[in-house]
């Protein structure tokens, strides 16, 4: 594939991929590049391919279903088959600009907005954000060097609810009712720049909270932290240096201001964008938010490539997604 050929903003994305037959043509080639194979088998044996018209129920509009037989296990695929689009009715000329957009908006995009701009139900506009979240998500990788780790809560302030919440609030504590989580980010060094792991928690307590450093930052790492208690046993693991905001925010190169910094982001775009998140879904918006912090040296072209490689083998039903059957 010659990317250099792929568009390099917005608009001209719109135009490229409005065309159902280049879609086809580019997932084909991104899945594919040494020839179609198999993706319930495996199988390079595959028939040639073969073209049929469907009518939609819903739209009334008749679109080209592209299927090729495969001839080792008997049976039919598309080039859907086996990644984020699968079983979907809409377009790969819908899904394409819906991933461009979402891959590239700094404070995320609504399922409302992607909705009236794709002409798709609110619902299947929300579905498909976080199909597209589940292939934006990084894959393993530990951090080192310089690190910081901090803790945050994501959810509703006490002066926004109802006032018989708001005293249950009151009397638990400020932090009740709110999901807390856990960010460790690398400082920028000479080969790359700065980028963040997180991980929604049960509690911020240290049988919580130490797990995910143990398991994300390398042994013998400089690891930077506030004051917080649960903080306590990691100089076992790493050169651990402790800042109490209630005396200073910094101290030299002590200091949490990089993980501060990105939590400001996380929650401008829970707070401007998508207003009210299900912590049962919080995870994919963390994941959202950090591989757009971490990937932010690329260009639009380049998230939107980023995300086209981890499209396959990754498929999110409605029914896992809200807990249906």
């Amino acid at each position: 594939m010659n990317a250099a050929l792929l568009p390099e903003s917005k608009l001209e994305a719109i135009r490229y991929f409005g065309n159902p037959d280049k879609c086809h043509a580019f997932l084909v080639e991104m899945r594919w590049p040494s020839g179609v194979r198999c993706p319930h088998c495996g199988s390079s044996s595959v028939g040639a391919l073969s073209e049929s018209f469907v009518k939609s129920k819903r739209t009334g509009k008749v679109a080209v279903r592209r299927v090729w037989n495969c001839k080792g296990c008997k049976k039919q695929f598309t080039a859907k088959v086996g990644t984020i689009f699968e079983d979907s009715a809409l377009g790969l000329d819908k899904w394409l600009p819906a991933i461009w957009m979402i891959v590239n908006a700094k404070n995320g995009v609504s399922s409302c907005e992607l909705a009236r701009d794709l002409d798709i139900t609110q619902k299947a506009a929300w579905h498909m954000g976080h199909r597209i979240r589940l292939a934006m998500r990084d894959g393993i990788f530990n951090l080192c060097g310089d690190v910081e780790a901090d803790e945050t809560f994501i959810g509703g302030r006490a002066r926004f609810m109802h006032q018989k919440r708001k005293e249950e609030v009151r009397k638990v504590g400020g932090s009740f009712g709110m999901t807390p989580v856990s960010g460790i980010l690398q400082r920028t060094n000479d080969r790359e720049l700065s980028k963040v792991k997180l991980r929604v928690l049960g509690s911020v307590k240290r049988r919580n909270l130490m797990p995910h450093i143990l398991q994300t930052v390398k042994h013998g790492s400089n690891v930077f932290t506030d004051a917080f208690s649960s903080h306590q046993g990691l100089s076992k693991a790493y050169n651990h240096e402790v800042i109490d905001h209630a005396i200073e925010y910094a101290r030299g190169k002590v200091h949490t201001n990089g993980m501060e910094n990105f939590w400001s982001l996380l929650k401008r775009t829970i707070k401007g964008t998508y207003v009210s998140v299900d912590p049962a879904h919080l995870f994919r918006y963390l994941d959202e938010q950090a591989t757009r912090f971490n990937e932010r040296e690329n260009d639009d072209r380049g998230r939107f490539l980023s995300a086209m490689k981890r499209v396959s083998g990754r498929r999110l039903t409605y029914a896992k997604l809200t807990g249906k059957k």
